[in-house]
């Protein structure tokens, strides 16, 4: 059985995402257990309680202040694309804040900084940047607009 180039890179992207899956969890686990033991278990309950709310709250502000930055954006008439991605991030990052675990907070934390934010939509800019489309692979070509009662139907 042949297995073409495409499927495989699916299969190893579908095994890479599987993998962290069940990783993930359990590197949490871990790290719970392993801070758990040095700081205590209350201590460690209210350390992640701590940090769901503080992350809860400065994600609501740092979302205010990037819907304000859209909105200016929006009356000097540019698309505000960075406002929009720093939002969806900023969600991203406050739902990261609320999973318990400190991975995720640490995670969710980087996201949520501006100066961090700013580093990582920067990294996955020139990671993506290189796909440019070249201006020689599209055809260039006109079009008639046909009615229906016209004979010269193609």
């Amino acid at each position: 059985m042949l297995i073409n180039f495409n499927q495989q890179f699916r299969l190893g992207q579908m095994n890479s995402i599987l993998l962290s899956i069940i990783l993930l969890p359990i590197l949490e686990i871990y790290l719970l257990i392993k801070i758990g033991s040095q700081i205590g278990a209350l201590f460690t309950i209210l350390l992640i309680f701590s940090t769901a709310i503080i992350g809860i709250y400065y994600a609501k502000y740092e979302g205010l202040n990037t819907l304000k930055s859209g909105f200016v954006s929006l009356s000097k008439n540019e698309i505000p694309t960075f406002e929009i991605l720093s939002g969806a991030a900023i969600a991203f990052a406050a739902l990261l804040l609320i999973i318990p675990g400190f991975l995720s907070d640490v995670f969710g934390f980087l996201i949520i900084f501006p100066i961090t934010r700013k580093f990582i939509f920067s990294y996955f800019d020139t990671k993506f940047s290189k796909r440019k489309f070249k201006k020689d692979k599209f055809i260039d070509g006109e079009f008639e607009d046909i009615e229906d009662d016209n004979d010269r139907k193609i």
